[in-house]
């Protein structure tokens, strides 16, 4: 319903159609009362927003245009208790920008899913990808709804559209998890390009009692599917707030991003004013040598647009960081080894977390930049039992089916393999070092004791010796002179150098927008 209607007055009862625009705004009252005034007023003492007041959180002022408001269930006993069919769905716009949304209600039948509000999310899902909007999901729900998806009748009504889990990446997909998410809020999430999540949500293939119950031992809700699971060991959600409103801000941030739909540019912003100063002290920020730590989080922001970097998943496969930034207006994809973690050795996590980063950008058109400082991927029992190797190749598969701008800057170490997976090589557009690059397949101490079977303390001499040998041919200059690397700068002129290379590099001949190869890659994997 428009807020036009809202505000309408009501027609006199002598005037022409009368009787049924009474009846209209009868109907349409009923529907906006929700599940009634009792679980509202409970709601609002609990703190938590209702469906339809995270609408007007997130969106424009005035801009939701409602579909399906009389929507109801399907079957005739449940049609008076279930208001809209208990997921508020329509479009809207957030900063200008029209979006297709579904906000479940949970005051509905805890917002389970049934045959008629399936239709409404098929119908909004079909127009934002067809239209060119994103797609937002405002997650809580307690699955499918029983007695309707019972029986023969019950598997009718699943699986008439073959194509509701596929995704083509046409349009971003945006889900804030806000409450317990059970069944389709959670198969949406796992098919989004972002995920917040508020903390207290649940979110799981079941729900705690239903596990309960089915492995015959006592479940906590929070170790089956809490935030903390989530952010940080299946990686599912990207970050975790405290409150509905704090999560909504995030989504309409990530959107900021990107673009509406994946055949055009991601929007531009102003640059803001003091963007050009950071860069000037970056010589503080890391270490010249090469095993003292730093965290490459602060040298992102050093480098990128004042204020401008989002990270993804900070609490997933922590030595690698992936985030959104601007580079001179321009929305970039920044990725960086992190030796505040781990040293910045990549473990199974962290391969998955830049594949999956790797695939966003390619399919939303956004230039990506690779902070390397890298000792290669943290090797052992555990990775090989997660399927390391599987991974490493998952991500170099991505790296090289991305058609987007692709810099790699080499600040300190970049070891074997790691080295190709960070961009070097051919697998960038541009290969930059600063002085301080190290180019070896592994550390030299390390490497003496692979090769030479030497240990330091068994003969100092010979061992400081063979480091130096293996040091040889290692420098950035010992790279540029074979053109294996473009430029050698000093770090002070990273953020130009990054924005010349990135204008440089501008997709002209498609008006900025990639192949998409990699559209149909299974979300949720790396």
């Amino acid at each position: 319903m428009s807020v036009d209607a809202k505000e309408r007055p009501l027609t006199p009862a002598t005037e022409p159609f009368a009787e049924p625009l009474a009846e209209l705004d009868r109907q349409r009252a009923r529907a906006l009362q929700m599940g009634g005034a009792e679980k509202l007023a409970k709601r609002k003492a609990e703190g938590t927003l209702n469906a339809r007041e995270r609408l007007d959180h997130l969106l424009d002022a005035g801009t939701f245009k409602e579909s399906g408001l009389l929507a109801r269930s399907a079957r005739p006993e449940a049609r008076a208790k279930t208001p809209a069919d208990g997921k508020v769905a329509g479009f809207g716009k957030i900063d200008g920008r029209w979006v297709g949304i579904v906000s479940n209600d949970f005051t509905v039948m805890g917002a389970s899913s049934a045959a008629i509000n399936g239709k409404k999310m098929k119908h909004i899902k079909d127009v934002s990808t067809q239209r060119g909007m994103p797609l937002v999901f405002l997650g809580e729900s307690t699955g499918a709804r029983m007695p309707d998806r019972m029986g023969a009748i019950g598997r009718s009504i699943l699986g008439q559209d073959r194509y509701e889990y596929r995704r083509m990446r046409e349009t971003p997909w945006v889900t804030a998890q806000l409450g317990d998410c059970y069944g389709s809020s959670t198969w949406y999430a796992c098919m989004a390009d972002y995920v917040v999540m508020r903390k207290g949500a649940t979110m799981a293939v079941a729900s705690s009692r239903v596990t309960s119950l089915a492995i015959s031992q006592p479940v906590d809700k929070e170790d089956l599917g809490g935030w903390k699971l989530h952010t940080a060991i299946s990686g599912l959600v990207d970050v975790a707030v405290d409150t509905d409103q704090q999560a909504l801000d995030l989504a309409k941030k990530f959107l900021s991003y990107l673009p509406s739909h994946s055949n055009q540019a991601p929007p531009t912003y102003p640059v803001p004013e003091g963007s050009d100063e950071p860069i000037k002290d970056i010589l503080k920020l890391v270490p010249e040598s090469r095993t003292q730590v730093y965290d490459m989080r602060r040298v992102i922001k050093t480098i990128a647009d004042k204020d401008s970097v989002f990270e993804l998943k900070p609490g997933f496969g922590r030595a690698v960081v992936t985030a959104l930034a601007r580079l001179d207006g321009r929305t970039v994809g920044f990725i960086g080894n992190n030796p505040m973690f781990k040293g910045g050795a990549v473990d199974p996590d962290g391969c998955a977390k830049v594949t999956g980063f790797l695939v966003l950008c390619d399919s939303f058109n956004i230039p990506i930049v690779m902070l390397v400082d890298v000792p290669g991927f943290l090797i052992g029992i555990e990775g090989e039992r997660r399927g390391a190797p599987g991974k490493i190749i998952n991500w170099m598969n991505a790296l090289a089916l991305c058609t987007v701008p692709k810099i790699s800057v080499i600040l300190r170490k970049s070891y074997g393999q790691a080295y190709l997976n960070m961009g070097g090589g051919r697998n960038s557009d541009e290969v930059a070092l600063w002085p301080t690059a190290d180019l070896g397949f592994m550390d030299p101490r390390t490497g003496v004791n692979v090769v030479y079977g030497i240990r330091e303390e068994d003969d100092p001499a010979l061992f400081k010796q063979k480091v130096e040998e293996l040091s040889r041919d290692t420098s950035a200059w010992d790279l540029a002179v074979l053109y294996e690397a473009q430029e050698v700068l000093d770090p002070r002129d990273t953020r130009q150098y990054l924005i010349d290379m990135i204008e440089v590099h501008r997709l002209r001949m498609t008006n900025c927008v990639g192949e998409h190869l990699m559209r149909t890659w299974p979300t949720s994997f790396g």
